[in-house]
């Protein structure tokens, strides 16, 4: 459902600074005359958490405290976190973790050893919100002074003299070579020492070759695993880097304009909004009040044009009732509120009562209706005024009258609008959409009585579109449910859970329309219409498609509602897609070689919506085939903890930054190429690393990652 109309300035922004999301300061408490606290203040923005310390291995990025360098002084203890967090079972890393949702604390105690004392060292945390995450971000601290203990430690400076040997050891490592897979490292070492051939060798290996030549190793190869390239036996040209490394931040908005992946654009959500509205005008709190309306006008007055003109007023009256109403929700909730709700478990569990409730009115259980004192209050004005102000309040008299067959179309619409994501103007448009259809009957009647006449009569069929509304309501109810569920990690909404109740839905759906299923408000009629018949038909044709689903089937006409493959417990397919290259150079020389393009994945360790999207859409067997065959698959990991061999400074918007892990790389490339900072992020492009398409975020739509994956292939093929 959702992306967002503010990605762009999102973008900006996230390129401007890595910590948007979160405020940080740092404090220094004296707290005895050996001892220091640093203690770090983060304020994450509403919807964000920050993970807090002691995170199991395997889970999210967890909260540290890192030394750049240090003399005279020691650490105490490990990095405590204050109070407020909030302990979830995590369903994607099946372990449980906590975070904090408001201001929080981090303190690290130190311990002074010498008389001159200075520590450089930094906090290192995640921080996500339900949609995305931010690469580790990391807060750096000083402390220095010469009021410590007069008498040096020597064992501290002995330690401190053996750190600083190893560190000079290491730093004779390339650091292209830390960014390599041991294993496959060691792998294509030992192949070459032992004269094995290349072709026979696995794609990691074969990777590895290419990353020791982009070191600058003189290891000969005649070919690569599986492609049968020829492998220069050279460094990587500079000028090839350059390119790799070129910030792309204008091409890739321009494409962005270009493709809205992901968002809801705003000529769907008023068609959305005119379905809603034409399905309104079928049931029996409107359509019977139309004929008689209309009838009204046309008769009011000896002057028919006059009368035509007051018909015309009063659907234009309509339209207004309704857009304000899309105009009072969105100045209620503000412009992204409704879109931080699509993915808050609370309120998605709220989503789902409310639609229970309506789908529960639908089938006959009881009415939505507003205070009958508000409509006869309402009618006696409408009544006592004369001029425009009548004819407005008429109409207002019909929206309220109408509420309860009305009130459940408009709460769902502006539910699915609202949540998602596309734009500030969302539910105006959609309610632009409902109340045109709604007041255009009015409208065409009055211009063209003699339509009234072949016009289909009140009767049973109107309730059949009431309680077929119900089913409906109550199968998308479970959509907002499967959120909730995921959220907190209950399991009682598992992906074949869910099929299993939407194939029970429709085909009861299906039994209902053929007149095997009755509730209170249907007459006794026997036979079956025809268009009932078709569309019975159609209900229990969708029931019958789902049920490969219980058996791992990917069921495309609703991966964009069930709960992801990972919440099934059986599934016989088990294709999956793993990307051969963790290092974006080595990636890129591989593609340059063997003349394919390249999907860049931005991930991180710690990214339930990574996740999310590699079990829900990565499984597609027509992803798998694009993913394996057609590119080079880069999988960056944001959030790798693992140290360069030295820490690395790089100027970013004119600001010194300092690169410690291979995730800070690699966010440092995502932030000063693309642009962007969150993930998952992926990123399309040619072998001058140049953009195919436009970037792509989270959206578990399978058929719109397939558009996106083959729109980039044939801009590559055309080239």
């Amino acid at each position: 459902m959702r992306r967002y109309i503010l990605s762009a300035l999102f973008t900006i922004l996230a390129f401007a600074t890595a910590s948007a999301q979160v405020s940080s300061k740092v404090d220094y408490k004296r707290v005895s005359p050996t001892e220091i606290d640093v203690i770090y203040t983060l304020t994450p923005q509403p919807g964000w958490h920050i993970y807090s310390t002691n995170i199991p291995a395997g889970g999210p990025t967890s909260a540290t405290f890192e030394v750049d360098s240090k003399s005279g002084v020691e650490l105490v203890g490990g990095l405590k976190a204050g109070p407020g967090a909030k302990t979830v079972n995590d369903p994607i890393f099946e372990m449980q973790v906590s975070w904090f949702e408001h201001p929080c604390t981090f303190t690290q105690r130190l311990k002074l050893t010498a008389k001159d004392y200075n520590l450089k060292g930094y906090l290192r945390y995640g921080a996500c919100n339900d949609e995305s995450c931010l690469p580790p971000q990391s807060v750096n601290c000083s402390v220095s002074g010469s009021d410590g203990p007069s008498a040096a430690a020597s064992d501290a400076n002995a330690k401190e003299a053996d750190k600083k040997k190893a560190e000079a050891e290491n730093a004779k490592t390339d650091p292209k070579n830390a960014l390599m897979p041991a294993d496959a490292a060691n792998a294509a070492q030992q192949a070459t020492n032992n004269d094995i051939p290349v072709e026979t060798m696995d794609a990691e290996a074969a990777a590895a070759l290419i990353g020791m030549q982009l070191a600058g190793d003189s290891l000969a190869a005649d070919s690569l695993a599986g492609d049968s390239l020829t492998v220069n036996a050279t460094a990587t040209d500079g000028n090839d880097h350059a390119k790799w490394w070129k910030p792309v931040i204008n091409d890739l908005k321009a494409l962005d304009g270009e493709n809205d992946y992901g968002k809801m654009s705003l000529w769907y959500i008023f068609l959305l909004g005119l379905l809603g509205g034409l399905v309104a005008l079928f049931t029996p709190c409107v359509w019977p009040i139309i004929p008689m309306t209309v009838s009204f006008f046309l008769k009011r007055t000896s002057d028919r044009k006059k009368g035509i003109k007051d018909a015309v007023i009063y659907g234009i009256s309509i339209v207004v009732i309704y857009v304000t109403l899309g105009l009072v929700i969105t100045a209620l909730f503000g412009a992204s509120a409704l879109n931080d709700l699509s993915t808050n478990a609370v309120f998605n569990i709220i989503f789902f009562l409310m639609l229970v409730v309506f789908a529960a009115s639908f089938f006959g259980g009881f009415e939505i209706t507003l205070p009958s004192s508000w409509t006869n209050k309402v009618n006696d004005k409408s009544e006592k005024v004369t001029g425009l102000l009548s004819i407005f309040l008429m109409a207002f008299t019909l929206s309220l009258v109408s509420f309860s067959c009305t009130g459940p179309i408009i709460g769902f619409l502006l539910v699915e609008v609202g949540t998602a994501g596309s734009s500030i103007l969302a539910p105006t448009i959609g309610m632009l959409g409902f109340a045109i259809a709604l007041a255009l009957p009015f409208t065409l009647f009055a211009l063209f009585p003699s339509w009234l006449k072949s016009a289909p009569k009140s009767g049973g069929w109107m309730n059949t579109v009431k309680v077929t509304l119900g089913f409906l309501e109550l199968a998308f109810a479970l959509k907002f449910l499967s959120v909730a569920d995921l959220a907190y990690g209950w399991h009682i909404l598992d992906r074949e859970t869910f099929l299993a109740l939407w194939i029970v839905i429709f085909g009861l759906l299906g039994v209902y329309l053929l007149g095997r299923l009755k509730f209170p408000h249907d007459d006794d009629n026997q036979h079956t219409s025809v268009p009932r018949f078709f569309l019975a038909l159609c209900s229990l044709a969708f029931a019958v498609y789902m049920v490969p689903g219980l058996w791992g089937a990917p069921c495309k006409a609703i991966s964009a509602f069930a709960p992801p493959m990972s919440t099934q417990d059986f599934v016989l397919d088990k294709t999956q897609v793993e990307a051969k290259f963790k290092n974006y150079d080595q990636g890129m020389q591989y593609a340059k070689q063997a003349g394919k393009p390249v999907m860049v994945d931005f991930t991180g360790f710690g990214c339930v919506n990574c996740r999310k999207m590699e079990m829900a859409v990565w499984q597609d067997p027509k992803v798998v085939k694009l993913l394996n065959e057609d590119y080079v698959l880069i999988s960056l990991y944001v959030d790798d903890k693992t140290k360069l061999p030295e820490p690395q400074t790089r100027m970013e918007n004119g600001q010194e930054v300092t690169l410690r892990t291979i995730g800070d790389y690699w966010s440092y490339l995502q932030r000063t190429k693309f642009g962007a900072n969150a993930q998952p992020f992926y990123v399309l492009l040619d072998n001058e690393g140049n953009p195919l398409n436009a970037s792509y975020a989270y959206d578990e739509d399978v058929d719109k990652y397939v558009e996106w994956l083959n729109k980039g292939l044939q801009k590559y093929r055309s080239k």
